[in-house]
């Protein structure tokens, strides 16, 4: 697995890292149907075997169950996983979301507090702010988060979901390694509003999460219906009626670049975020896909094969639908 330096600061990962949020469950919205601890396991282990050691995980998937099925996986191996996880969504002494987000400094404390003692680690490799506190200056919170570092309890920061001028702010208090957003074929939006130039700017690695298009991508949906009753992603504009098939034939014509070059969709949509030298982390709950997905960063498209993708989707004309309903839309930070 080839490697990269994520940010400036240091820290060394694979081209690609794994999405873990849905390996251990969660009673939160976009977990993908059902989870079982012994696959996510499975998983996990085959990941590392293979160089994609970067585990993404957060307290709120769960919330906390998921960041205990990575203390399992990575027992007496601490050493071969570099782990990210993240904070923001306040989870109380019950283990219960409260419902409000939290960045204040301690807050920011507890939190880690909690994540090391459920990761069974006495550092964590990265620490993302899930979402902004809109109560709490960034720079309070960011500076607790610099705190965490100079106590060697965190190694390096960054933050999620969060705008240019956020990003300008908090990177002034402590330099942010990396900064975590939906990011792919179908989501652009950080390219329109040119915050990858600022990320570019200042040595800040974008980190891509959902890089498949919550699936999407993937080119196994063909109809609203192939979703679960219970899919989380039935509320999300972009799986629903004509937006939906309008989604699928960009998606067809992905396939077809795909198939010319002799791999999957999603290889394909994973290789043109790292040629973007973004860090796609995909997840799954199958070996087979964690093995293809991983693949990915072998691949090397060609000048004409990188400008054919992006003519399909271009910046202004993505996906049909808005990314996340309004609720969840409401909480992320864009001023």
């Amino acid at each position: 697995m080839k490697t990269i330096e994520l940010g400036s600061q240091g820290l060394v990962i694979p081209a690609i890292g794994l999405g873990c949020m849905s390996l251990a469950g969660s009673d939160t919205q976009f977990i993908y149907g059902k989870s079982d601890e012994k696959d996510g396991l499975a998983v996990i282990e085959r990941a590392l075997e293979l160089g994609c050691n970067f585990l993404d995980t957060a307290d709120t998937y769960g919330p906390l169950r998921n960041e205990r099925l990575i203390a399992k996986a990575i027992q007496g191996k601490r050493d071969k996983a570099i782990i990210a996880t993240k904070f923001g969504f306040e989870i109380n002494e019950h283990e219960q979301f409260t419902g409000k987000l939290n960045g204040s400094k301690s807050y920011v404390k507890l939190a880690a507090e909690r994540s090391l003692q459920n990761l069974n680690t006495d550092y964590i490799d990265l620490y993302y702010l899930h979402r902004l506190d809109p109560a709490t200056p960034v720079e309070e919170t960011v500076a607790a988060m610099g705190e965490l570092v100079q106590e060697g309890k965190v190694r390096y920061i960054g933050l999620s979901e969060v705008s240019a001028s956020t990003i300008r702010k908090a990177h002034a208090v402590h330099p942010l390694t990396a900064v975590q957003t939906e990011y792919s074929l179908f989501e652009r939006t950080l390219d329109e509003n040119h915050t990858t130039a600022v990320l570019k700017d200042l040595g800040i690695s974008l980190v891509a999460y959902s890089p498949l298009g919550r699936g999407f991508l993937t080119g196994e949906l063909q109809s609203p219906e192939d979703l679960d009753t219970n899919d989380a992603r039935k509320i999300l504009p972009r799986f629903q009626g004509e937006n939906f098939y309008k989604n699928l034939e960009l998606v067809k014509v992905l396939q077809s670049i795909a198939d010319s070059k002799g791999v999957s969709t999603s290889q394909l949509a994973l290789a043109w975020i790292i040629a973007k030298g973004h860090v796609p982390i995909p997840g799954t709950r199958k070996v087979k896909y964690a093995e293809q997905n991983i693949a990915a960063a072998d691949i090397t498209l060609t000048t004409e094969e990188f400008n054919s993708i992006e003519s399909i989707m271009p910046l202004g004309e993505q996906q049909a639908g808005s990314r996340y309903d309004d609720k969840m839309i409401q909480i992320i930070d864009q001023n």
